[in-house]
């Protein structure tokens, strides 16, 4: 098929406890750029989450509703129909002005292939895991692990998660898997705290080099 055709409110919306999104690319299957939308329920409401992309170059655009930018020290009035381009390195968050304000957000690395990290598949166990919930994120993980082996960032997740849990054989075979299809894996879990609790284990030092 050469083309799909979807309206926002037809695609299914995910919580990962902050604002509620719609996994856009994970819908149409994009492999090019990154791109979801993220639907603020009350005015004031944080919609897009205080970071810094180191590499990625994103573009936001407001499609309902008004929202504020904070861009490094700058405020940035955004109503419905706003495209606001930030460069990579730049702090950014956004919040509503309106309830039901919706962000269209797309991004990608200039110059390199992308790589699809399947986070609209992780995201709803991230509330478990900020509880330390470990096992019952494990428990709603380790499924879509299986079925998913093609999202390097879902094994890594799940082997943060275990390592954290006191599960370090599982750890350790979740993290081999997903440092086999990306060498990316290898250079975060050097210094992720998550994986502390088995750092001296011999097989994580072989892992991570």
């Amino acid at each position: 098929m050469s083309y799909r055709a979807a309206r926002l409110e037809e695609i299914e919306v995910i919580d990962d406890g902050r604002c509620p999104f719609r996994p856009v690319r994970y819908h149409f299957g994009i492999a090019a750029f990154g791109v979801n939308s993220w639907t603020a329920r009350d005015a004031g409401d944080r919609i897009i989450n205080e970071h810094t992309q180191e590499d990625d170059e994103e573009l936001y655009v407001v499609l309902e509703g008004r929202a504020t930018f904070e861009v490094g020290d700058e405020k940035v009035d955004a109503p419905a129909g706003t495209l606001v381009f930030v460069s990579p390195n730049e702090r950014r968050t956004a919040f509503a002005e309106e309830a039901g304000t919706t962000i269209l957000a797309i991004g990608a690395v200039a110059g390199e292939a992308y790589e699809p990290d399947g986070m609209e598949l992780w995201a709803p166990v991230t509330p478990y895991y900020q509880t330390g919930d470990y096992d019952r994120a494990i428990e709603l993980l380790k499924p879509v692990a299986e079925q998913h082996p093609e999202y390097p960032t879902v094994l890594y997740n799940l082997a943060c998660i275990e390592s954290l849990a006191g599960r370090p054989e599982d750890a350790i075979e979740h993290l081999r898997r997903s440092i086999e299809r990306s060498n990316r894996s290898r250079t975060l879990a050097r210094d992720d705290s998550d994986f502390d609790p088995i750092r001296d284990d011999p097989r994580f030092v072989e892992l991570v080099g």
